[in-house]
């Protein structure tokens, strides 16, 4: 099989076993009797509800979801908010779902759909804290090259919703959180920023991210940890009724790739699931690895990179992984890779990322574009369209993180 053909199947087998359709209904337990409420948050969330319906037929419910990821749904509602950064449309629907669990008894159950994407359409700034104060905070973490876990860290710190509130609103009707994991090392209370765990970080370790990764917070959010702000511990009493699952994973995605390499006769290496650091940097690293690799072979990898956002492109993590790759095998002959994350997306561009080969430079050349420079202003999904080397699967209406694999010719 063509080396790009196989790598963009890799991509597609990894997105597909974290399907909702394909992998909720092993995770759903039989509907409960009496009144049943289906809330959720997240770029998988609408398709989570679909596979609930398909399951459990029509359900009342509220569901936030990135736009263009809507799904229909016979009886929840789907709104659609933005990503990465909150809007307005996000904050309105979030108010709504506070109030709905807020009405619920002892006797209600509640399903939470929760996945990746939901940090962001699952708003509720904390009292004192406007929308446009968060969207610039958010912004400036985007922009800064924390880690997901930090930038988590700190939503938690100035949210109502996130860090357990969600679930604390809806006591004490009992809740099952059902969620995807898109977030290095799994911990359910970094999905979606935790709106169903209890948080045990604190307002001066928030700040002393902020001022670890060059942040400097609006005057209000400032002021707002600055007072110790009002964490949600994880024994609070309100949290007794609530269970959290991850049905789905990182891993799972990279072990179904795996098995279709070496259904096509490659040996495989996987490097793990929850890797984390700078885009460029991992990388270069990963570039060594493949130089000295014996083909044939696949080096697969996942977790969450980060970029520190030196220039004004258009370009995000994934991208930047590829095109940082190809600059550092150099056109190395029998290489080729595919850098995506699975949710379709790769920063706040509608592109999952790209594919390199060692015709990648040679390519730039002949278009016009260098991807030194591309690198350097962090544009290199612009970079990719220009050589035609883009993934633009559209709404995967999964989110299971980054998702990468190079190529060994044998």
């Amino acid at each position: 099989m063509n080396p790009d053909l196989l790598l963009r199947a890799l991509f597609d087998r990894a997105v597909a076993v974290a399907d909702p359709m394909q992998s909720l209904a092993k995770a759903l337990p039989p509907k409960p009797p009496g009144r049943v409420l289906v809330i959720g948050a997240g770029k998988a969330s609408a398709r989570m509800a679909e596979a609930v319906e398909a399951a459990w037929g029509p359900c009342e419910g509220l569901v936030i979801t990135r736009y263009g990821y809507g799904r229909p749904c016979q009886g929840i509602e789907i709104v659609e908010a933005s990503h990465p950064v909150p809007d307005q449309a996000g904050v309105t629907a979030t108010r709504r779902m506070l109030d709905l669990v807020g009405g619920c008894g002892a006797d209600d159950f509640i399903l939470a759909l929760i996945s990746g994407g939901g940090s962001a359409l699952l708003c509720a700034p904390a009292a004192g804290i406007s929308l446009d104060e968060k969207q610039a905070l958010t912004g400036a973490l985007l922009a800064s090259g924390a880690p997901i876990g930090e930038i988590n860290g700190i939503r938690k710190e100035i949210s109502a919703v996130k860090g357990g509130r969600l679930a604390a609103a809806a006591y004490p009707a009992r809740m099952l959180a059902l969620m995807i994991s898109d977030v290095p090392g799994d911990d359910p209370g970094d999905i979606a920023s935790g709106p169903t765990v209890g948080h045990d970080g604190s307002a001066a370790r928030a700040l002393s991210a902020l001022a670890r990764w060059g942040v400097t917070p609006p005057a209000a959010i400032k002021a707002y940890l600055a007072a110790g702000g009002d964490p949600l511990r994880p024994d609070d009493p309100r949290l007794s009724r609530v269970e959290n699952v991850i049905y789905a994973a990182p891993a799972q995605s990279l072990e179904a790739a795996a098995a279709l390499a070496r259904a096509h006769g490659f040996a495989v290496d996987i490097l793990g699931d929850a890797i984390e650091g700078e885009a460029r940097d991992v990388a270069g690293q990963h570039a060594k690895l493949a130089l000295a690799a014996k083909g044939p072979r696949v080096i697969l990898s996942g977790g969450e990179l980060t970029v520190t956002r030196r220039g004004d492109g258009i370009g995000g993590p994934n991208a930047e992984y590829a095109l940082a790759l190809a600059l550092a095998l150099n056109g190395a002959a029998g290489i080729h890779a595919i850098a995506c994350d699975t949710d379709g997306v790769d920063g706040a561009a509608e592109v999952a990322g790209a594919v390199i080969g060692p015709d990648t430079l040679a390519l730039a050349r002949s278009a016009g574009v260098n991807p030194q420079d591309a690198l350097a202003r962090n544009d290199a999904h612009r970079f990719f369209g220009a050589i035609d080397r883009q993934v633009v699967p559209g709404p995967t209406l999964t989110n299971v993180n980054d998702f990468r694999a190079i190529l060994i010719e044998g």
